[in-house]
């Protein structure tokens, strides 16, 4: 053992005794010439660089620079880097890649820079000897009908991912001057001509700064005033616009990579980036300008249905789904909406991550290149197919949106920022007001497709997290309680239930009324019933008016006109689960608006009372219920849950408030409600065998009997849409009492 354990120190202090780093040097050197003397020697310029030895040796020297580095120090720079930065070999590569000379040798040299940047873990761009010549390399890329996008990818993903660690060296590699860019991005009025052009790559000027170990020299920070200079626009692209030129590669790999390189740039850390990449280049508008020309591909003749339920695809769930060199196959279906659903996905992920001056420009760049120029005009225009297509798609595009910034520019987009309350005399002239006011009338279209698709639009919207939204189509106009008579303001408790009560009755004369007799109401349906507390008289009163709220609306529709007892399953506790659910999204919705617990008295309100353009389109639509087709019932039916559960004191009161006192004139769901079922009363009277034929039209809907021909199919139809409003509204009220109540 001592003979072995002598062998073994005498083995380990041969090695110390060696010096790598010279052989290490003298390897490097040598596989260095070895490359310029094939230039020297060689006489068949078409060879291919991979029939040389050109590749073999720049791994050789590649791995030299990686294990040179592991045995340095971090703050030491080895031999062989400095040979490489001092004998400008990278700027030679480049040269020679640029020449293709051998063919094929700039591929070799993308992945060698690629390698080198991605390996070597020392701080390399702000050498000047290293930026430079990968600003020259970065202008090779993106040329017509080249056959290096991957090796170019690579690259590029490299470059920027080693600006990620370095971001103080971002303005070098865009060539932009970072005191133009500040100064530009200060200006109060940027002109988007001059952005879009403000990337021109240039040439970095030397300069003074710090030398380093190689004696190369470094450039300052972003933050010192002593920037490199262009030297003038050039028609070169710039890295942004490579980026988003490979984006549009037919590999996927390629695209993903192109993808990635954007996105770090964009959400890199500090505001100094996100203002540069906002003011010197043309990402925000080149970015938008993507998503109209993938918008301007979805074929006119898709079916807007297929648009509903439209599933999201991630813009990196795309490249799961095919090989690296796999090609886009023709699909005139529904792929092209796929790729624009993902472009739309990306934006929104850079909006989330950038920094809030870059998002601030995307999102107003989307705004004016999408939603006004382009998406606009397509809402306003004459041609019903083209209205029903358009608003199909905005609305599959509302629901897959889900950053605040682009939210924030779409609402106003489409409903304008009036806050005060509307006037049924409103001219329309403004713009935004124009668009918002077209599209509440096309909920009440002559084509009840436009009108289907339009309320689906509207249904999408109130689910937004946005505030804004229900106080623009609501709230403002319910804000004064204008609609509530004096004598409802003026009282509280049961005096205001009975008070209520005289008003209805005597409003609605529906003691008058020869069709609405005791007998018609409540038989067969069970009715809420709660526990009575003797305890607290004014409790008890709301406790037991609350409850009458929701028989309300059960007893509302005559037992003549009613089918679901005859139904198993059909009954009012189906519609629980789905009101809980719905009240515990509103309620996440509206937890920070700072909406108010009780309602507000306004006893002197300034003006006649208007529920608004949106309140009274969907009122007019259930007023027609009878007559208008299954589809369209359940969609205004959708919307008017969807509004009813809200947790707003005034949205309650004015839609689920069956005994409030109106002012003249003033209508609410519940009095409009009434009037339709006094109408169907009267249309009763003139069918025979209504309950029957009401019966088996309720058990085709379900699927429990074959459609047939039928008489009266739309109003049979109505009658069950209108049954189970009624019931889904006493389901709201009920989930909307206290949780000791229900």
């Amino acid at each position: 053992m001592d003979m072995l354990s002598k062998l073994t120190n005498l083995f380990q202090q041969a090695l110390e005794t060696r010096e790598p780093i010279v052989n290490l040097l003298e390897s490097f050197v040598d596989h260095w010439k070895g490359i310029t003397n094939y230039y020297i020697e060689t006489t068949d310029e078409s060879r291919p660089v991979k029939q040389t030895d050109i590749p073999w040796r720049l791994k050789q020297m590649l791995d030299i620079l990686v294990y040179e580095e592991q045995q340095q120090q971090v703050e030491e720079t080895g031999p062989c880097l400095e040979y490489l930065l001092q004998h400008k070999i990278l700027e030679t590569l480049c040269t020679l890649g640029k020449a293709q000379y051998p063919p094929g040798m700039s591929q070799q040299v993308l992945l060698f820079f690629s390698k080198v940047l991605s390996q070597v873990q020392k701080p390399l761009l702000h050498i000047i000897n290293v930026y430079r010549p990968v600003q020259k390399l970065i202008r090779l890329c993106g040329l017509p009908d080249a056959q290096t996008e991957k090796e170019e990818s690579l690259f590029l993903l490299a470059v920027c991912t080693r600006v990620k660690k370095d971001p103080y060296v971002l303005n070098y590699i865009l060539e932009v001057h970072t005191e133009a860019a500040r100064s530009s991005s200060t200006s109060d009025e940027p002109a988007a001509a001059a952005t879009s052009t403000a990337a021109r790559s240039g040439t970095c000027e030397a300069h003074s700064g710090t030398t380093s170990p190689a004696g190369a020299t470094s450039p300052p920070g972003p933050s010192s005033p002593a920037t490199p200079a262009l030297s003038g626009p050039q028609a070169t692209p710039s890295l942004i616009q490579i980026l988003l030129h490979l984006s549009k590669s037919q590999k996927s790999r390629v695209r993903l990579r192109a993808l990635e390189g954007v996105l770090v740039l964009a959400t890199l850390p500090g505001k100094d980036s996100g203002a540069l990449l906002a003011a010197s280049t043309p990402l925000c508008e080149l970015l938008a300008q993507r998503l109209c020309e993938l918008y301007s591909l979805i074929p006119s003749t898709l079916d807007p249905v297929d648009l509903q339920g439209f599933p999201l695809t991630t813009w990196r769930e795309q490249f799961t789904q095919m090989g690296e060199e796999e090609k886009r196959p023709p699909d005139h279906g529904t792929e092209p909406l796929t790729g624009f659903l993902c472009w739309l996905d990306y934006c929104q992920e850079l909006l989330t991550h950038a920094p809030k001056k870059l998002t601030v420009k995307l999102a107003k760049e989307i705004h004016r290149q999408w939603l006004t120029g382009l998406l606009q005009p397509q809402l306003l225009q004459m041609s019903e197919a083209g209205i029903l297509l358009h608003t199909a798609l905005l609305s599959c595009c509302v629901r897959h949106i889900r950053s605040p910034v682009l939210l924030a520019e779409l609402v106003p987009f489409l409903l304008g920022s009036d806050k005060h309350p509307e006037q049924c005399a409103d001219t329309h002239t403004d713009t935004h007001t124009t668009l918002r006011y077209k599209l509440i009338q096309h909920c009440d279209h002559i084509s009840d497709e436009i009108s289907v698709a339009t309320l689906r639009l509207f249904e999408e919207l109130l689910q937004k997290p946005e505030q804004s939204i229900v106080a623009n189509l609501v709230l403002r106009n319910l804000g004064q309680r204008s609609y509530a008579s004096p004598t409802t303001a003026g009282c509280a408790g049961d005096e205001r239930h009975v008070a209520d009560v005289d008003t209805l009755d005597e409003s609605e004369e529906l003691e008058e009324d020869p069709f609405f007799s005791d007998s018609e109401f409540g038989a067969g349906e069970p009715l809420l019933s709660l526990p009575r507390r003797p305890e607290d008289s004014s409790s008890s009163s709301s406790h037991t008016q609350l409850a009458e709220t929701v028989n309300s609306f059960l007893c509302l529709v005559p037992q003549e006109a009613k089918s679901s007892h005859h139904v198993q399953g059909a009954g009012y506790d189906t519609y629980v689960h789905d009101a809980h659910k719905m009240l515990n999204e509103c309620t996440a919705l509206s937890l920070d608006w700072g909406w108010p617990d009780t309602a507000t008295d306004n006893p002197s309100p300034t003006s006649e009372f208007y529920e608004g353009h949106f309140l009274q389109v969907l009122f007019d639509r259930i007023a027609r219920i009878l007559e208008q087709p299954y589809e369209l019932n359940l969609q205004v039916t959708s919307v008017l849950s969807r509004l009813a559960v809200f947790p707003h004191p005034h949205l309650h009161e004015y839609l689920l408030d069956p005994y409030i006192s109106l002012t003249p004139g003033a209508r609410s769901l519940f009095s409009t409600l009434v009037r339709v079922i006094g109408e169907l009363m009267q249309k009763i009277q003139h069918i025979p065998n209504f309950s029957d034929k009401l019966l088996h039209m309720r058990r085709q809907l379900m699927g429990l009997e074959e459609e047939t021909m039928a008489d009266h199919v739309v109003l049979l139809r109505g009658v069950i849409v209108l049954e189970e409003f009624c019931k889904e509204l006493a389901a709201i009220a009920f989930v909307k009492l206290p949780m000791e109540e229900q």
